[in-house]
């Protein structure tokens, strides 16, 4: 530990040890606890290290006066030191534990019945209950009875934490040699236990008794108290070894049993997630017996939610697998009317009252939605459990897309009132469209492509639909797409008709739509079809014929709203891809719109489009630098090449933090092409550093280290040359000094890299490394190139030792033309490493330290004593 910080908390002891003390904020002591638990964690003796904790523990504990929180975290320290045998054995004999965690003692105080304390007590007792001598203490000073009342306490806070206590003590003293026993400290051994077994089979005896009678209230309207038994039945159940799991069943079977039968709607869902985990350990005749009801209870709504558990829970059982799936598919069956469940549905007891519930329209929602939820596995089932084949849910899926968009009614038995339900419902639209999304990959899926293409473009047409069932619709359109493998099935008409709600949809007068409908032609052209006559294309020339998908884009780029401008950019680039990659030559609408790009880039107000600029140009480069050489003269290549070095001039330049660090990727992609072949050249550097602080944003990019032999100081004074040439070490050395901190980490990254390729000792001979100070970087005499001037003349100053005092006094005055720098020597001189060190620490290895708390709490208390001054605590 810290000497500073053993210096300081005595006194801080004595602070908290205080009634009437102060603390900086409301999470001190948290921060304070969660200290020491690190330090316990590190092996460390706490009481050894802070003796002055036992006096505090000692002084709190007698004081009734003291804040209900403090009192509260001397509890839960108590516990924590106590956790280890050595600490427990010290606080016992100076009976301590015997003060602390006396229940009668704070009743007495009238302390009881603040929550805060009684949480404390609880979370100390379960620190504290990691060793044999813990669970003797708690057996012995009878803390069992009142910590089972405290699991119905009013606060819920104190219930919860009442019940993860009570799975505690029964998981984690359970013989360490059973199955599914989890959290065992691996220290004690068996023998460690033995003397304990009494203890723990009294307590199971007791908790398993509490647990039956708690079960079934006797008052109906407790039904709190049974969800959270019922909750902690399925924690145990789920993690207990088969001694502790046979007991807990053999004990509250019958309780269990009682409540299926009275069938509280409240109860169905926790009530099957302890069947379903008593299930999964085992085939007991009786938990088989209890699945068995909950997939026959009588509520329509219960069983529905029961089975869709079931089935969610995976279990391959294909009797009670088959019964949750008749459940699940028989809304649907009534609604739409597809014979899922075969012919004689009529058989089905359930039906009546299915039709009855789906009247009303809450349920009727609800139990739709959840059958739709489903209906992607169901459709996956054998076909020895599936009542009907998978094709057929595609059609009712279909159908009752049909109906909530009015287009058709169903020749079902429903009635009417279950029509109306449905019939606008945005909810049902949007649970469909995501089945329908889903079912595509079901087998015999592709019989249906002409009627879900049918569906999908009557929703996108449809006036009423709503943004996000648009949404929906274009990702289920773009999901049946990709797996389409005869689209001679998708007719003329249908493609006319697509044609034509995609160039109303993307005059939308709502923006969010005609972002969707501008996303989709993006997602569109990226999905790669084949064709039985052509080669592999895009979808979007398949289904959008003549109608090209560039002139619409082209167009959004003019759209008010920002978002769709951005979508807009970013599908273009999407739509290029395909030419770039084949070395295309540009067309002139192709060229109009990177004249586009470079204004949105220069003048749009918003950060979005902006940002999509310079990714534009980042796939660009991408798809073309892999085939065609910087030096390429084609005007494909040398339109980019003056694009790139106009992006990273304005983009190194821009306000939003986002721009300037794609502009770095632009510049990263520069540098890869560059030296790639050359030695010791590292692709990705941020991805072979030590990883950053999280608050140290960089490039998502995935990049592979390469190294290549040969020769590799011949030709890198012209790549460097290049590199300067393009505007890549402007970019570097402007967002070095960028106010930004993920900005001037990815930079300095960057600017390391392209040091330890072109500027160190082992790029050969003498006159290598003087051929290479020649090449220069001009750097404007105003903003960063007059810093980065001041940082290069300091350091001159430093190494010459001769400079003269008023000289120094005059470094920030760069002239106003600026100056032309060696660029090995600012690579060297700008102390890279030791910046990259300062980027990649947060501030909290200053400001969120210990020894940062434990002033602040001490400042907090010198001010409480002098009023008039103003404290100003750390942030963290």
């Amino acid at each position: 530990m810290d000497r500073e910080c053993v210096s300081l908390l005595p006194g801080v002891c004595e602070v908290l040890a205080d009634p009437g003390t102060s603390l900086p904020d409301d999470t001190s002591l948290e921060k304070l606890l969660d200290w020491f638990t690190g330090l316990i964690e590190a092996g460390g003796s706490l009481l050894e290290a802070c003796p002055c904790l036992l006096e505090f523990i000692s002084t709190v504990v007698h004081n009734t006066a003291s804040d209900p929180g403090v009192l509260s975290f001397t509890l839960r320290l108590t516990g924590l030191v106590s956790a280890t045998e050595d600490g427990f054995k010290m606080l016992q004999e100076r009976s301590v534990l015997n003060e602390v965690f006396n229940l009668k003692h704070w009743q007495e105080a009238g302390l009881w019945e603040d929550p805060c304390l009684r949480i404390g007590w609880i979370q100390g007792l379960r620190s504290m209950l990691q060793h044999p001598e813990a669970l003797s203490f708690f057996v012995q000073s009878a803390f069992l009875d009142p910590l089972l009342q405290l699991q119905t306490d009013t606060s819920l806070f104190v219930a919860s934490a009442a019940n993860q206590m009570l799975a505690h003590v029964l998981l984690f003293f359970q013989p360490v040699s059973s199955p599914g026993c989890n959290g065992v400290d691996k220290k004690a051994e068996d023998d460690g236990r033995t003397h304990t077994s009494a203890e723990y089979t009294a307590v199971v005896t007791s908790i398993s008794q509490y647990l039956k009678e708690s079960l079934v209230p006797k008052e109906n309207t407790k039904h709190h108290q049974s969800l959270q038994i019922l909750k902690l039945l399925a924690l145990l159940l789920a993690k207990a070894g088969p001694p502790l799991r046979d007991k807990l069943l053999q004990t509250v079977g019958d309780s269990l049993e009682e409540l299926v039968t009275a069938g509280g709607s409240e109860l169905t869902l926790p009530l099957m997630d302890v069947v379903l985990a008593a299930y999964s350990s085992g085939t007991d005749e009786r938990v088989t017996r209890l699945l068995a009801s909950m997939l026959n209870i009588n509520k329509p709504a219960d069983l529905i939610h029961a089975a869709a558990a079931f089935l969610r829970r995976g279990r391959c059982d294909a009797v009670h697998t088959a019964r949750a799936v008749r459940v699940l598919l028989l809304p649907l069956d009534v609604i739409t009317g597809q014979s899922l469940l075969g012919t004689n549905t009529t058989a089905d007891a359930h039906q009546v009252s299915v039709v009855e519930q789906l009247k009303s329209k809450t349920p009727c929602i609800s139990m739709i939605c959840v059958c739709l939820t489903n209906t992607p596995q169901i459709a996956l089932t054998p076909s020895g459990v599936l009542p009907c084949p998978p094709v057929l849910i595609i059609t009712a899926v279909l159908s009752l897309l049909s109906i909530c968009s009015g287009v058709s009614s169903s020749s079902s038995t429903g009635s009417s009132e279950v029509y109306r339900n449905v019939i606008g419902n945005g909810k049902v639209q949007k649970c469909a469209l995501e089945a329908l999304t889903a079912l595509s990959s079901s087998p015999g899926a592709m019989e249906k492509i002409s009627e879900v293409f049918t569906v999908l473009i009557q929703y996108l047409d449809n006036p009423d639909s709503d943004p996000t069932v648009l949404h929906k619709s274009y990702q289920a359109l773009l999901k049946w797409t990709s797996v389409c493998t005869d689209f001679s099935l998708v007719t003329d008409h249908l493609r006319h008709d697509l044609i034509e709600v995609v160039k109303k949809r993307v005059c939308d007068m709502r923006w969010e739509v005609r972002d969707s409908t501008v996303e989709f032609l993006g997602h569109l052209t990226g999905v790669r079809v084949s064709l039985k006559s052509v080669e592999v294309c895009d979808s979007s020339d398949v289904l959008l014929g003549v109608c090209s998908t560039t002139p619409l884009l082209k167009e959004a780029l003019q759209d008010s709203e920002s978002y769709v401008r951005a979508s807009a950019i970013a599908a273009l680039a999407k739509t290029l891809t395909h030419s770039w990659q084949q070395g295309a030559a540009l067309t002139q609408e192709e060229t109009e719109i990177v004249s586009r790009l470079l204004e949105i880039l220069s003048q749009d107000t918003e950060g979005f489009p902006r940002r999509a600029v310079v990714q534009y140009f980042i796939s660009w480069y991408s798809s073309n630098s892999s085939h065609l050489p910087l030096s390429s003269s084609g005007s494909s290549a040398s339109l980019l090449m003056q694009c790139v070095r106009s992006v990273l001039s304005q983009g190194s330049a821009d306000l939003d933090w986002e721009v300037k660090v794609h502009t770095l990727e632009l510049a990263e992609l520069l540098l890869d092409e560059t030296f790639s072949a050359h030695q010791g050249y590292r692709k990705g550097s941020d991805a072979h550093r030590a990883p950053s602080h999280p608050y140290g944003v960089v490039s998502e990019q995935a990049h592979t280290l390469h190294t290549h032999a040969g020769t590799h100081t011949e030709g890198t004074e012209s790549d460097l040359a290049t590199v300067v040439e393009q505007g890549v070490m402007s970019a570097l050395l402007s967002g070095l000094v960028d106010c930004d901190r993920p900005v001037a980490l990815k930079a300095c990254r960057l600017l390391i890299t392209l040091r330890e390729t072109v500027c160190t000792l082992s790029l050969g001979t003498l006159d290598a490394t003087a051929s290479m100070a020649t090449v220069s970087c001009k750097l404007p005499g105003l903003g960063w190139g007059k810093e980065i001037i001041k940082i290069l003349r300091l350091k001159r100053s430093d190494r010459a030792r001769e400079a003269d005092i008023a000289a120094q006094r005059n470094l920030s005055d760069a002239d106003e033309g600026g100056e032309s720098v060696s660029v090995c020597e600012a690579l060297r001189l700008l102390g890279l490493d030791e910046r990259l060190d300062v980027l990649t620490q947060s501030s909290d290895h200053i400001h969120n330290s210990p020894l940062s708390l434990l002033q602040d709490i001490l400042t907090a208390s010198a001010a409480h004593t002098q009023p008039g001054e103003e404290v100003i605590v750390d942030c963290y």
